[in-house]
């Protein structure tokens, strides 16, 4: 297991589009455990493969952040079931020290293959039901910013330059 690095905000590598995981294999199984070293080491409840700029749909959570409930998503889906939108404080370890408050809907259904390519389907409310909305957007290049004005993109963007130097 490694730690990868994560392609930081605006990095133009994070605005593409992850392809179709065709078959789970040894390889995808030792991505899927190198992310979760990577996203437990920098702290986080989430990680998609595009933000250690490996453009697959491959998403992998813990919602404790400590290791308890490892999650695994392979070409994950949702169907939006109650189109109510929740406001959650979001953060994201590709734009790191900036939370906003971002509108979702509530709860969907998630459809995924886990690590051994088992396909499955949950229900999801409240924090997973965010979280999975969330790195399915970085599968499509598309980032919790981009829900924001474009004053606020443009201060959160010299904020991390700020924070760079």
């Amino acid at each position: 297991m490694s730690i990868m690095q994560i392609l930081k905000y605006p990095d133009p590598r994070l605005r593409l589009k992850a392809s179709h995981v065709n078959h789970v294999d040894n390889d995808i199984r030792c991505l899927v455990s190198d992310m979760f070293e990577t996203m437990w080491d920098a702290k986080g409840i989430g990680l998609a493969a595009t933000q250690v700029d490996v453009h697959k749909r491959v998403v992998v959570m813990d919602l404790n952040g400590d290791g308890s409930s490892p999650r695994v998503f392979i070409n994950p889906e949702i169907e939006v079931l109650d189109a109510t939108c929740v406001a959650y404080e979001e953060g994201c370890l590709s734009i790191p020290d900036i939370v906003e408050s971002i509108e979702r809907p509530s709860r969907v259904v998630i459809r995924a293959l886990d690590e051994d390519g088992i396909s499955f389907q949950e229900d999801a409310t409240d924090l997973l039901a965010v979280c999975i909305q969330h790195e399915i957007d970085h599968l499509e290049g598309k980032l919790f910013v981009d829900y924001l004005s474009a004053m606020k993109r443009q201060r959160i963007r010299k904020k991390l330059k700020k924070n760079r130097e």
